[in-house]
């Protein structure tokens, strides 16, 4: 997202910040990005655990999701997410929260689909507006009742699991996850952790195996982890909203299962991948092992050496290889053994 757009927009008077005493802020990743509203009253909307704790570590009055407000907004920011549907809605959520004739901000890159956006929702704005600068767009109006309720997105049906608006294969497991879920070994170690869970079909799949005790199950987005809870109702699963490369156990685990994450933005960034591997590697316990899918053409192998004694391939496609890794070397920081 770029503050630039909207200090340009306010700069060239198209909304007045001081006129406003209510801001709900959705999406934004760092305050610089709202600090043309530091006189107003501010919630901002921030389900990404990471972005999260930076903003209420900046003393911003943060939430992982839309508040139920006593009294309405006079201004929503939204800084546009990748998914469509969360995008859509976000704007929906927004929208519902401000007084009528309050103000809609929607910012975002073209590559995240801001000008699609902006030709769906200008009809639906009063006073329609829009300014197009560094690759993205900034657009806003006023807007009444329930102008974007269809827009509304909850809970989502996939494969018979719920899935939720914008997370990782919302629409059905994704077909790595199914190869390793089914290449798992028959016995699990007792205790497991499933590092960037998503809405929990891993986990789902290592707990029909015999021998876990617990697992737990560590994911950022707090809408994917919703839908795990939704997913996973053993017992023997716990949750934790949290980043999977700083998350730890109070004791080393047995076993980790994880689809890791290869993204940012939507370039394909393989660090985030090895950072998991060697996350991993720092969390088993001496004997414990890592199984873990990812695309063929990712280059782990060096940071799989690196961090285990042993490891093999144990299957796979030519979109993806299903990799199984045993006692890891004692690099990083991890639980105290």
């Amino acid at each position: 997202m770029s503050a630039s757009r909207l200090a340009l927009a306010l700069s060239q008077g198209h909304f007045d910040p001081r006129t406003v005493d209510r801001v709900l802020a959705a999406g934004i990743a760092t305050p610089v990005e709202v600090a043309e509203f530091e006189a107003a009253e501010l919630q901002v909307v921030q389900p990404l655990q990471p972005d999260h704790d930076r903003l209420a570590a900046a003393g911003l009055s943060v939430a992982p999701d839309f508040p139920e407000a006593a009294a309405p907004f006079d201004l929503a920011y939204v800084a546009l997410p990748r998914a469509r549907d969360r995008a859509r809605g976000w704007i929906a959520s927004a929208s519902a929260r401000l007084r009528d004739g309050g103000w809609l901000v929607v910012d975002g890159a073209k590559t995240d689909g801001i000008d699609s956006l902006w030709r769906a929702a200008r009809d639906r704005l009063d006073g329609a507006d829009a300014l197009t600068k560094a690759h993205g767009r900034l657009f806003w109006g006023r807007v009444g009742a329930d102008r974007f309720a269809d827009w509304q997105a909850g809970a989502q049906e996939g494969d018979g699991y719920v899935t939720g608006a914008g997370v990782f294969s919302a629409a059905h497991a994704d077909p790595g996850s199914i190869a390793l879920a089914a290449a798992l070994p028959a016995r699990l170690p007792s205790h497991l952790a499933d590092l960037g869970a998503g809405w929990g079909y891993l986990a789902a799949a290592a707990l029909t195996r015999e021998g876990p005790e617990r697992i737990d199950l560590v994911e950022a987005d707090r809408v994917a982890l919703a839908a795990a809870q939704a997913n996973v109702t053993d017992p023997r699963a716990a949750f934790h909203w949290a980043d999977a490369l700083s998350w730890t156990p109070s004791a080393p685990v047995d076993g980790i299962v994880m689809n890791p994450p290869f993204h940012a933005g939507r370039s394909a960034d393989p660090s985030i991948g090895r950072a998991f591997i060697a996350r991993a590697a720092a969390l088993l316990s001496p004997q414990g092992k890592l199984w873990l899918v990812a695309n063929r053409h990712l280059p782990y192998e060096t940071e799989l050496t690196s961090r285990f004694q042993d490891w093999r391939e144990i299957g796979g496609t030519a979109a993806f290889k299903l990799i199984e890794a045993a006692r890891p070397r004692r690099t990083g920081k991890g639980p105290k053994r």
